[in-house]
């Protein structure tokens, strides 16, 4: 019996402390935008150290809002294809606005001057914005690097019209055969109804 609740004990130790690993390494998250939402626009700073907002973008039909980082591998082995993204629809309306939302401290390889370093050897042709304080990603509920929000510019607001991955199969770009990012924006520009709206983000976890 007293084996038992020693047994008994130890368990219930290691069941708090991994539900208090979870909580440190998985900041919590509100719900975040719907598809249908207006997302606020936000201010933050560029790698050039200018501050950014959508509503700069006085020309553009919409935007390509992407949150990624440095240091996860996901996020690097999207990188061409986020490139490829904002060459293929800057010129049409949506440019790709790509956000790092991790926490430096947590990561250092995710700081603000190691980003400007990554944007310079990848040639980054977009923005590439620090969440500081990380209260941009929390509103819109992302919670992996990549995530992505495709956003249609309305009388209404900046309205989500696409969440999720860029494509299925982050491997292999030449592999991919859902490209629903591309898809998405293709669709807006025709006027026509989104054909995948919501796709689970793959990628690493946003770190607090």
């Amino acid at each position: 019996m007293k084996t038992l609740k020693i047994l008994v004990g130890v368990a219930f130790i290691i069941a708090i402390s991994a539900f208090a690993i979870d909580k440190v390494s998985s900041p919590k998250i509100d719900d975040g935008y719907k598809i249908g939402d207006v997302a606020t626009d936000f201010k933050l700073k560029n790698i050039d150290d200018a501050m950014i907002s959508l509503a700069d973008y006085k020309e553009a039909k919409g935007f390509i809002v992407i949150f990624t980082c440095n240091h996860c591998p996901y996020s690097v082995a999207y990188e061409d294809r986020i490139i490829g993204l904002d060459k293929k629809f800057k010129s049409q309306g949506y440019p790709v606005i790509a956000i790092n939302p991790n926490n430096p401290k947590a990561y250092p390889d995710d700081s603000f001057d190691n980003m400007k370093v990554r944007a310079k050897e990848k040639g980054f042709t977009f923005p590439y914005l620090f969440d500081d304080g990380q209260m941009i990603y929390p509103q819109y509920g992302a919670t992996k690097t990549p995530h992505v929000y495709v956003l249609e510019k309305t009388a209404q607001g900046n309205l989500v019209r696409y969440i999720g991955a860029i494509d299925n199969n982050y491997k292999d770009a030449s592999s991919a055969n859902e490209k629903y990012v591309e898809d998405a924006v293709n669709a807006l520009l025709k006027g026509e109804k989104v054909p995948v709206e919501v796709t689970k983000a793959i990628g690493c976890s946003i770190k607090a």
